[in-house]
């Protein structure tokens, strides 16, 4: 028998992380052993930013802010930095940690399918953990690639699925048994988000697969790197094109509502 489809629906998605939006960090940081973290600090320091360019980075499907604040201490605040999602509850909750921390990171309520920014805007587009939960995978990676800069660099860091057959076969124990039921307890999800998580990463593609629909959404020099024995997957592609960019930083970037851009 066939398992049912998932449900990647914008309503169910955005439901779904608007009632794990508590506990969403606490579960991050202990289901990952606080291996997520150091999965960001790669990122940054393998897609690192231009701070000679005044181009601004895009993190996209934010969350609760964690990889557009990485960047935001990779670059000591040179750069300027936006983070959009389409969950107001956890943009409600990234605002506060950036205030906390005294991070001057705008905050814009936007679905990644349709992002409400200019074309060749940002130096560096980045989204982790997230893609997969875009309803329409290919065109929320047109959009990234629309509104990078030529010459800019996508980056996705997601999910995979370890090669090593030893590996792998622990990993989707603890995937699919332990990490759901403590993920289910904690959260308390009606809409059952970590027996979804295990299976989005089966259902979204990975390593060659990923880096494909990438080249097809329009990018150059595509690379990925596994990390942690491949549990998660850097990928990396340049939008084609040296042209420069008008000197704008976060200036003029149009919202989809202002009334719930949730600024610092």
């Amino acid at each position: 028998m066939s398992s049912p489809v998932l449900d990647k629906s914008e309503a169910r998605v955005r439901r779904m992380f608007g009632q794990i939006a508590g506990s969403y960090d606490f579960l991050n940081h202990a289901l990952s052993l606080n291996i997520d973290k150091r999965w960001r600090t790669i990122t940054a320091r393998l897609v690192p930013p231009n701070t000679a360019d005044p181009a601004p980075i895009l993190d996209l499907c934010t969350g609760t802010g964690d990889l557009a604040l990485t960047y935001h201490r990779a670059t000591s605040g040179a750069v300027p930095v936006v983070g959009a999602d389409f969950c107001h509850e956890m943009l409600v909750r990234a605002a506060a940690k950036a205030k906390g921390t005294g991070a001057a990171i705008p905050f814009v309520e936007a679905d990644a399918q349709a992002l409400p920014f200019p074309d060749d805007t940002f130096q560096l587009v980045t989204v982790a953990f997230g893609l997969r939960n875009v309803t329409d995978t290919d065109q929320g990676l047109r959009e990234m690639v629309r509104v990078a800069k030529p010459g800019g660099r996508v980056a996705v860091l997601e999910f995979s699925r370890p090669r090593n057959r030893l590996i792998g076969w622990g990993y989707g124990l603890y995937f699919r048994r332990v990490l759901p039921l403590i993920g289910q307890v904690v959260s308390r999800s009606r809409e059952n988000a970590y027996n979804y998580l295990p299976r989005s990463v089966l259902a979204f593609p990975d390593y060659d697969a990923l880096a494909d629909k990438m080249r097809a959404a329009g990018l150059a020099d595509v690379w990925f790197r596994p990390l942690t024995f491949g549990v998660a997957t850097l990928y990396v592609g340049t939008k084609p094109g040296t042209e420069g960019l008008r000197d704008s930083g976060t200036e003029g970037l149009r919202e989809t509502n202002p009334a719930v851009s949730l600024r610092p």
